[in-house]
């Protein structure tokens, strides 16, 4: 039998971000995501947190929405950043079972609410359509 990741399509291998402990412990343990940002700029996880909590303050005005866009913003560009330091060429799979690819998708899944709660249609659906050629189990 062949390559277990192996696609008789010829689909890339998925790309596996590595693991980023130190931020992961800070965020699980409760330490605020603006703190974890500033600490670990690169580490989506940390953006994609920033952008939810703007997104889902019950009071939610614009401000939240515009600041939601730019932390997501933030940490999609630092997550394809890292993405093409670990091979990924702009396409194939980068699958949430990965835990350490969460933060980036967690991050294109946010900057989608976003735009589409200020009316960017056109890149609500280029985050949905990324969100789906990632891992197809996320369409929903």
């Amino acid at each position: 039998m062949g390559h277990p990741h192996a696609n008789l399509l010829g689909e890339p291998p998925s790309t596996l971000l590595p693991p980023t402990p130190e931020a992961d412990a800070e965020l699980a343990q409760g330490i605020p995501a603006a703190e974890v940002a500033a600490r670990h700029p690169t580490v989506s996880a940390a953006w994609a947190e920033l952008a939810e909590q703007a997104l889902d303050r019950p009071d939610r005005g614009l401000t939240d929405t515009i600041a939601a866009y730019a932390y997501a913003r933030t940490g999609y560009h630092r997550g394809l950043d890292a993405l093409r330091r670990n091979g990924w060429k702009g396409h194939g799979p980068v699958p949430w079972s990965h835990a350490p690819n969460r933060g980036f998708l967690r991050c294109v899944t946010a900057l989608a609410r976003a735009a589409e709660a200020i009316g960017e249609t056109d890149e609500q659906e280029r985050c949905t359509q990324l969100l789906r050629d990632c891992d197809p189990s996320l369409a929903a």
